[in-house]
């Protein structure tokens, strides 16, 4: 094979090509430029990544480590049950269970749509509100024993989210007769 090209190749006679003057000082340049670009992005991810990696095993570290408790809290925890308003006596085990099952009827029975949206929004985080001092009073029923101060309190912020509720109903029901007769309008 190598005597064929060899026998082809003998008769052949090559095109002259010119190369211009500055020819080999641009390739020079071009292979210069190429040889020693810069690699910047590599080094900002390889950065990220570790101050990623160090968050993340800072994040787990706290997680998992044990923090220190108060003994008092403990005991009192541990010794005595978990005192509710239910837990105080069977009547007052029925009133915090009306309020909650009322509580609960009422937000199930909530007609949301874009309309009432924002309004609903407000009575719900004012309820969140209330519930979550509901919660520290009951904290403060375990740590500071019954009173009834702290009952009146716990009992008055379930009559209050119910009074709310049933003043976001309303509101909902007179929103709706006022869409309602607007929309009878714009047909006549």
């Amino acid at each position: 094979m190598q005597k064929d090209i060899k026998e082809m190749m003998k008769g052949y006679k090559g095109e002259n090509v010119k190369l211009s003057k500055l020819h080999a000082t641009k390739f020079q340049q071009l292979l210069q430029e190429e040889l020693h670009k810069q690699k910047s992005k590599p080094n900002t991810f390889r950065w990220l990544s570790i101050a990623a990696s160090i968050v993340l095993l800072l994040s787990i570290g706290i997680q998992f480590y044990p923090l220190k408790e108060n003994p008092l809290d403990n005991k009192v925890l541990s010794t005595s049950k978990q005192i509710t308003l239910g837990n105080i006596s069977p009547e007052f085990n029925t009133i915090e269970t009306y309020y909650t099952n009322s509580i609960n009827l009422e937000i199930s029975q909530l007609e949301l749509n874009d309309e009432n949206k924002e309004m609903v929004d407000g009575y719900l985080l004012k309820i969140a509100e209330l519930t979550k001092e509901y919660k520290s009073l009951t904290k403060e029923l375990n740590i500071k024993g019954v009173n009834d101060d702290t009952i009146d309190a716990l009992i008055s912020n379930l009559q209050l989210r119910l009074q709310l509720l049933q003043r976001l109903k309303k509101q909902l029901k007179q929103l709706k007769n006022l869409n309602t007769k607007q929309n009878e309008i714009q047909i006549i």
